[in-house]
């Protein structure tokens, strides 16, 4: 893999003054990591939406209702069952490695795991007993309680593959856990689904497979973690130490987190249930489901950038800190754009592909983007709050947010439907990432936006051209899902292109050389 050699270049406008070796350093780590974690990410959305169509075409609109209004039972058990510790991996296997605390590395992987079992032993049995009621006399949904037990073994196993693979990226090995979660376990699961649904098993068979897959990444993830682990800290002659304090204290604020976090996903899809019915859920949920691909440059970013966040703040280097942010979340802006035109311009047949019944979710699609657009041109403010020890500012922001969602969804769901539910959303979102915003600025004095941004108008407006074009075009109804793919791809190469044309600013050419360079020592490795 080659590398550039350092260079004096100038700071682009409106961006602080770093040196340009540091900043090609960092950009080299995070792009690298991004690249593995988005490719995993993209042929797990490709092909669970190829899966998800043939699953709303096979089971239909009312059974993936219902699956979406079970997994709502199993994200909520699955707060209490994680109690944190998964999110508390990351930072505490970084920080006890780079230490030397072997002890406590031992004492964090053992207790943890003996705690993460404990309380999925009272939550699965909490879930396959009480469950039963809740969606009986809430979700109005009874052919659900036949499922209940399934849907606990879910929430166990997602609790411990999600404490490994934290671990594994507190590892900063993210390609690995990428590898195992996206390259192995979603092919496993989608196999044994369509093993167990052609043999007449339906939903059932679709739960059963998650279980199957999941216990299968546990157990890959657990030798992946065990190989990693330093040799003193897998010696068992010793005690245990108890957890530190520290870990008890960010486990207790990621799980206040994570529990605002849960309720600004999944209410509206909660009061949907209650208020109209389980094939609006799952209209709703697909159409979500499209939705929350849109961001999938911010979460590729967010992998390797949240420990680089909490690294630059505990040295001081507020200015490189800076400059990464608005380099990434420009970039982030523009590989969002291109993809989130063509995903508004052909919302409904997008939505068609999945069925006639899925068409109504188109507005839900065309909001939700926009919604996930201000997302993405935000940033990553959530984990610089986070990871720059302002959690209190961030949890004061979800717990506002939290209650105006609930709010909104309850005034906006009974009159306009799912519409009403994705307006609410939108609307919540917007208002989240904006508080965020102000609060990086006054708590780090940083800010996403420079001048550079103007650069991104005329590419984004030429991709917004071409798909309008492209979709005004005549094209195969059997064929609709390789056309949009298509436009897809030719909205970012007019995108690339044009924004070449106009001029690229110093920190861009800076990383697309590095990108040249790599790809460059990749081709010369294969011809090798």
């Amino acid at each position: 893999m080659m590398s550039l050699p350092p260079t004096a270049e100038p700071a682009p406008r409106g961006a602080p003054t770093v040196d340009s070796s540091q900043f090609r350093s960092q950009m080299g780590q995070i792009s690298r990591h991004s690249a593995v974690f988005f490719a995993g990410t993209l042929f797990t959305a490709v092909a669970s939406y190829l899966f998800k169509i043939f699953l709303a075409r096979v089971l239909g609109s009312e059974a993936l209702g219902l699956y979406a209004l079970g997994m709502t039972i199993v994200g909520f058990a699955g707060i209490f069952n994680a109690l944190g510790i998964p999110q508390a991996a990351t930072r505490f296997v970084a920080l006890y490695t780079a230490t030397g605390k072997m002890a406590e590395l031992r004492s964090l992987f053992v207790r943890g795991s003996g705690y993460l079992i404990l309380a999925n032993l009272a939550l699965g049995l909490a879930v396959a007993l009480l469950g039963p009621w809740v969606v009986t006399r809430a979700y109005h949904a009874p052919e659900l309680k036949a499922y209940m037990p399934l849907f606990a073994l879910v929430m166990a196993g997602t609790a411990f593959s999600g404490f490994l693979g934290q671990a594994l990226q507190g590892f900063k090995d993210v390609s690995r856990r990428t590898v195992i979660t996206n390259f192995v376990g979603t092919p496993l699961m989608m196999i044994i689904t369509l093993v167990l649904v052609s043999r007449g098993l339906g939903l059932w068979g679709y739960i059963f497979a998650q279980v199957v897959s999941s216990a299968v990444i546990i157990v890959l993830l657990g030798i992946a973690v065990w190989r990693l682990t330093p040799a003193a800290a897998r010696d068992w002659s010793g005690p245990v130490p108890p957890l530190e304090s520290q870990v008890w204290a960010f486990s207790a604020t990621a799980f206040g987190i994570g529990l605002l976090e849960f309720l600004l996903a999944q209410v509206d899809k909660i009061l949907i249930g209650v208020f109209i019915n389980a094939r609006e859920v799952g209209i709703y949920a697909v159409a979500t489901t499209i939705v929350a691909f849109i961001p999938v440059a911010l979460q590729s970013v967010n992998q390797i950038f949240s420990p680089t966040i909490a690294d630059l703040h505990a040295r001081g280097q507020q200015e490189l800190l800076g400059r990464l942010y608005q380099t990434l979340t420009k970039w982030i802006l523009g590989f969002t754009l291109p993809l989130a035109a063509v995903v508004i311009v052909f919302a409904r047949p997008l939505m068609r592909i999945f069925g006639a019944e899925f068409e109504p979710g188109w507005i839900v699609l065309i909001i939700g983007t926009l919604g996930q657009l201000v997302n993405c041109g935000t940033g990553s403010v959530g984990y610089l709050l986070m990871m720059s020890g302002n959690q209190g500012r961030l949890m004061r922001v979800q717990t506002v947010m939290t209650v105006v969602m609930i709010l909104l969804n309850l005034l906006m769901i009974p009159k306009l439907g799912i519409l009403g539910a994705v307006l609410a959303t939108a609307i919540t979102n917007v208002a989240t990432n904006a508080w965020n915003l102000r609060e990086v600025r006054a708590s780090l004095g940083l800010s996403p936006y420079n001048r550079t941004y103007g650069d991104l108008l005329l590419p984004g407006c030429a991709a917004i051209v071409i798909a309008v074009l492209m979709r005004t075009l005549a094209f195969p109804t059997h064929l609709v899902w390789l056309y949009i793919l298509v436009a897809i791809a030719i909205a970012y190469i007019i995108f690339a292109g044009v924004a070449i044309l106009l001029g690229l600013g110093p920190d861009d050419r800076l990383i697309l050389n590095a990108i040249y360079a790599r790809f460059r020592g990749l081709t010369r490795v294969g011809e090798i």
